[in-house]
């Protein structure tokens, strides 16, 4: 007989993990089952070694306020952004309120941005007076003095020449999060739940509509190779770079014309004591001239298993990946009839995106560490080793005029009866994990959403839900404080 769940999760990771206890909150007697094809949970983009750990605040992060023609800084995606981050803190803040996050997983870590040359000191400076009206970012700090900068981070400025014009920003409020500790705990906690199934070597292998509106989930236990299915009333995608072929195999039409474009991330590692302790931000430059958004150099402050490093990156690589434990196969396999023009359109268009990947590639070593001694000038390369992040997935889809454009960001698709819904794309993605969450109930479960039960159980959790935490500005003064004091965080 087959299992019959309310809710399957295809993934283990944090974003699968926080739908799964958000659920599991608002429907106490929910049958849910999640799969993860790999032996543990959060071992794949959710691993504190595949992500940079930031909590994405939009503190320093110049990407999400980009310059437009006019010279005006639109801020609006900061905002969205920040007020997320926001939110997954307080939903943080409970969980570890109710004992089921009790190891640590986030520290304050100021967030900064560090640019050069007049064109970006001038964007810089915008951007902060159009940030700094919103109790959101109203502590944002912005300086041009050499002194000040290097109270702020000494060994950046160590031997650098103070003539050099510079522009930098800093938020006290930053923070270094461990993802990984997050999905490790909630899923603990889940499968100590009552009707919760955590089932590790598990491969989803086919997906497809049932006529009473349910889906028939076929799986194979990788260990034992036995095949089994399952039926389900819900099904959230939320496997990373995975996505993309589940959401194929399910055959729903809001998933035709989708692509992937698969990118590998490099970064240094440095673990040498008497340098990390020298260095207490996270410093974010600005994309170097035609090189992609994704491509934003930083410098970065981390603490993984207890243990503090640097990590310098990310440095592009080329993959056909779509997994860092996938298949050389992942990209061609992901090709159909629906989605080749998409993805041909953006080869096109993208031609400096296909260089700038290339020139990645063939960096040597010292080429990498001359563009880390731009923001360490007295950086030694013993001290400093390279590796392999994580793998991520750029959304490919049609666009009316483009034929087809790159996304950098994540997206939600959902199959119009709410049945079903697939997550696809990367950053700000683990940060804003609960807001996209409940992106997904709006879509999925309207009608319960409404009700006064599931108002009542989402408020406790989130006191703030359905307030403005950008335009409420007290709220949102008063909602970090108490964050920050349940968190153990330096406001």
């Amino acid at each position: 007989m087959q299992n019959q769940n309310d809710i399957t999760i295809i993934g283990a990771g944090i974003m699968g993990a926080t739908l799964g206890i958000i659920m599991k909150k608002l429907m106490p007697e929910a049958k849910i089952t999640i799969y993860e094809k790999l032996d543990s949970v959060a071992a794949e983009s959710s691993d504190s070694w595949n992500n940079a750990g930031t909590g994405h605040s939009a503190f320093c992060e110049l990407n999400y306020t980009p310059e437009q023609e006019d010279g005006s800084i639109k801020i609006e995606k900061a905002l969205d952004i920040a007020s997320s981050f926001e939110i997954s803190r307080q939903f943080w803040a409970y969980l570890k309120e109710q004992n089921i996050l009790s190891e640590p997983f986030i520290k304050t870590v100021p967030h900064m941005s560090f640019v050069w040359g007049e064109k970006n000191i001038n964007f810089l400076k915008k951007r902060h007076k159009a940030m700094t009206p919103f109790a959101l970012f109203e502590d944002m700090k912005y300086s041009e003095d050499f002194d000040e900068v290097e109270s702020w981070v000494p060994m950046m400025m160590k031997d650098r020449d103070r003539s050099e014009k510079m522009g930098v920003t800093r938020m006290q409020a930053g923070t270094d999060v461990n993802f990984d500790i997050i999905t490790r705990g909630v899923m603990a906690y889940l499968k100590s739940c009552d009707g919760v199934d955590v089932l590790v070597n598990h491969k989803v292998k086919n997906l497809s509509k049932q006529t009473d509106g349910s889906w028939k989930i076929k799986v194979k236990d990788t260990k034992t190779g036995k095949t089994k299915t399952s039926n389900s009333k819900f099904v959230y995608i939320s496997s990373g770079g995975g996505s993309l072929p589940m959401l194929q195999k399910s055959g729903i039409k809001e998933g035709k014309g989708y692509g992937g474009f698969p990118v590998s991330g490099k970064f240094m590692r440095c673990k040498n004591p008497e340098i990390i302790k020298e260095h207490n931000a996270k410093v974010y430059g600005k994309a170097a001239e035609g090189s992609p958004p994704m491509s934003m150099p930083h410098l970065d402050d981390r603490r993984i298993d207890g243990e503090d490093s640097l990590l310098f990156g990310p440095y592009a690589g080329m993959s056909l990946k779509f997994l860092k434990s996938g298949s050389v196969l992942d990209l061609v396999g992901s090709l159909r009839f629906d989605n080749i023009k998409p993805m041909l359109a953006v080869a096109k268009n993208e031609f400096g995106l296909i260089k700038y990947l290339v020139g990645q590639v063939m960096q040597s070593k010292k080429d990498r560490f001359k563009f880390l001694k731009l923001y360490f000038p007295v950086a030694r390369e013993e001290d400093w080793e390279l590796y392999t992040a994580g793998q991520r997935v750029q959304i490919m889809k049609k666009d009316k005029e483009k034929g087809g454009v790159l996304k950098l960001g994540t997206e939600i698709i959902n199959s119009a009866d709410g049945s079903l819904a697939a997550l696809l794309g990367a950053s700000p993605g683990a940060s804003t994990a609960v807001t996209t969450t409940f992106e997904i109930l709006e879509k999925c479960f309207a009608e319960q959403l409404n009700s006064e039960d599931w108002k009542s159980r989402i408020t406790e959790m989130i006191p703030t839900y359905g307030k403005s935490l950008i335009n409420d500005q007290e709220l949102c003064r008063d909602t970090r404080k108490a964050t920050a004091k349940e968190l153990d965080l330096v406001e």
